[in-house]
């Protein structure tokens, strides 16, 4: 992958630019984004990753109509799946000086995690 890139569909974006001087990784919802450091984009990467595999997982286990939560966090940032094992929004909340928050619709967050699983930033 290039230094650069943007990746982007109905109601998320992601980016990278390695080049940047601090802020490297952007994630975006319809209506905001917000820069991320290196470590805090690797960390969103990861969660993002753990909490889908594990959505997978538990799957089997529930009924058809059972909805589900499942929360992940690292020192950086604190994420969260709230919906159906196969139709779920995501939520975060970074938590490393600058204090926000994004969310995605279920339809987004798909989108969003099969991009994020084609990723090799680091």
């Amino acid at each position: 992958m290039g230094e650069r890139f943007t990746k982007e569909g109905n109601g998320w974006r992601l980016g990278w630019d390695a080049t940047a001087p601090k802020y490297c990784g952007l994630l975006a919802g319809s209506n905001w984004a917000i820069e991320l450091t290196r470590a805090e984009f690797g960390a969103f990467q990861r969660l993002a990753m753990e909490i889908s595999e594990t959505m997978q997982a538990i799957a089997g286990e529930l009924m058809d109509d059972e909805r589900v939560t499942c929360e992940a966090e690292a020192d950086q940032l604190w994420i969260e799946a709230e919906g159906f094992p196969g139709a779920y929004g995501i939520r975060f909340i970074l938590k490393s000086g600058r204090q926000c928050e994004g969310e995605w619709d279920a339809e987004a967050t798909q989108q969003m995690l099969q991009a994020i699983f084609h990723l090799t930033v680091f």
